[in-house]
């Protein structure tokens, strides 16, 4: 070994000490209490007004929230509701009204909501076939469908329990006398739309058996243009939850009444669910919400006391 192979030796044996012994050289900044006080009331007068902001604008989106399914059940039949929601025979049709508590501008989105509704469970989130919605019956893999994936020994399409359950209930909207249009046009991800659910692929076989579930879809349109399908094909992380129906795309003024005609179709009665109608309007953050800016404002606050505990401390009992 040549003394300039010994020299690259030790300058790597030397390099690779400083490493194992943390003593490269680094930056190293000393946190003095000013620096700490400083650096809380920082964040404190920065997350303060933006918790503000944030809050102000979920305070400012009107929302109408309506329960409907108790109500919308005829007093002889609410000591078993199951039976009357089971009961083809019995009108399912239903009026309810509310006034407008606060000017609502335009698009007002409708929304149905679920409570007590476990489409996280797991059976329920795999009975499906994305390749099936994709493609159509020419993919033979549905058996993650089961149990409603063949009819009489024909593939159903769409297979599995997600689809079998569609949300089926209906709503008009009445104002004045005159019916809202309800704007059902682009209520799904457009990626859902277009790289999810066969242009080409149209219901078969659907609901045709003895148990049907949901609602039905009409087999002339294709599952890409059937939006209900697609937005509850989107299933939710958690049991209280809600899917876009629709918008209005018409104001609506302070004191007005709505009336809704619905049809109360949907079984939520046989494990203990609710429904709910929604109509709400947006801000520039979205819907209404307000974690976010509560947890904006409470972190700041937070930062505050702690800047102010701090400084007393310091001020008591300042470092020598």
């Amino acid at each position: 070994m040549t003394d300039t192979d010994r020299g690259t030796q030790r300058d790597r044996d030397s390099a690779f000490s400083l490493f194992t012994q943390q003593s490269l050289p680094a930056c190293k900044p000393v946190l003095t209490p000013e620096w700490v006080i400083m650096t809380f009331l920082f964040i404190g007068f920065i997350f303060i007004p933006v918790g503000l902001v944030t809050l102000r604008a979920s305070h400012s989106v009107v929302e109408i929230v309506e329960r409907y399914d108790i109500g919308c059940v005829p007093e002889p039949f609410r000591i078993d509701k199951v039976s009357y929601i089971q009961d083809d025979s019995i009108p399912k049709n239903c009026s309810l009204s509310f006034k407008v508590p606060k000017y609502m501008k335009a698009p007002i989105y409708i929304y149905y909501q679920l409570e007590n509704y476990y489409q996280n469970h797991r059976r329920y989130v795999k009975s499906r076939s994305d390749k099936q919605l994709l493609h159509g019956q020419n993919e033979h893999g549905i058996s993650s469908c089961q149990p409603v994936e063949v009819n009489n020994d024909r593939p159903i399409i769409p297979c599995g329990l997600i689809a079998w359950s569609l949300f089926n209930d209906t709503f008009t909207f009445i104002r004045n006398r005159a019916e809202l249009k309800v704007n059902r046009k682009n209520i799904a991800w457009k990626s859902d739309r277009e790289h999810k659910f066969g242009k080409n692929v149209y219901p078969f076989n659907f609901q045709n058996g003895t148990l049907i579930g949901g609602g039905k879809l009409n087999p002339t349109i294709p599952l890409s243009d059937q939006e209900d399908l697609i937005v509850w094909m989107r299933t939710s992380a958690l049991p209280s939850f809600r899917k876009l129906y629709g918008r209005i795309e018409k104001d609506l003024d302070v004191d007005d009444v709505v009336v809704v005609h619905l049809m109360n179709n949907y079984n939520t009665y046989s494990f203990g669910g609710k429904k709910k109608l929604v109509l709400s309007t947006t801000s520039w953050l979205g819907g209404k919400n307000d974690f976010l800016g509560l947890a904006y404002v409470f972190i700041g606050s937070s930062s505050v006391t702690i800047a102010v505990v701090f400084t007393l401390l310091h001020l008591l009992s300042p470092r020598h």
